[in-house]
């Protein structure tokens, strides 16, 4: 989430991507220019931004919350600004949808998994030999994800309404 280069080269391989960011990594990165006293009070405003009801509403409260606290955190919600446009994809989505998205930890832990393979074994005998080392190690992180998507069949529905080319039946 965030890597430099990584919009473009997911927008080349895949030009009808619509690219999200992590909520849960702009709240941190919001968060850590925020004194420890203010942070609850500070995280339950900004919740009333990812959590509105559609892009106008959230943009309401990225107003309230920047003129509430502005004078005392002048950087904090620089971030939101710079990024709407990868932020601003989620208010398209039912509340379910954006619960089951909102987060990219699922996909960083699977990078990690993917990484820590290529840091054991740098050197592949074949192309071959490599994607089935990818594969495995997908398939050993796969076993960690024990908790179910709530709501999945609703979502897939919706995600199948949305995007009808994407969603195999």
């Amino acid at each position: 989430d965030g890597l430099s280069g990584i919009k473009e080269a997911i927008t080349t391989a895949y030009p009808e991507t619509e690219q999200q960011r992590c909520i849960v990594h702009m709240v941190r990165n919001t968060l850590k220019y925020v004194a420890n006293k203010d942070m609850k009070e500070f995280a339950k405003d900004l919740k009333t931004v990812y959590a509105a009801v559609d892009e106008e509403a959230a943009l309401e409260q990225l107003e309230r919350v920047k003129g509430k606290w502005s004078p005392q955190y002048p950087y904090a919600m620089k971030r939101w600004y710079e990024k709407w446009d990868a932020v601003s994809p989620i208010f398209k989505f039912s509340a379910d949808v954006r619960k089951a998205f909102y987060t990219t930890n699922a996909i960083e832990s699977l990078n990690t998994t993917l990484r820590r393979l290529n840091r054991q074994r740098s050197v592949f005998p074949s192309a071959q030999a490599l994607l089935k080392a990818l594969y495995l190690a997908t398939l050993e992180a796969t076993r960690k994800w024990t908790m179910p998507i709530r709501n999945w069949g609703q979502i897939l529905g919706e995600l199948a309404i949305m995007y009808p080319d994407r969603i195999p039946e």
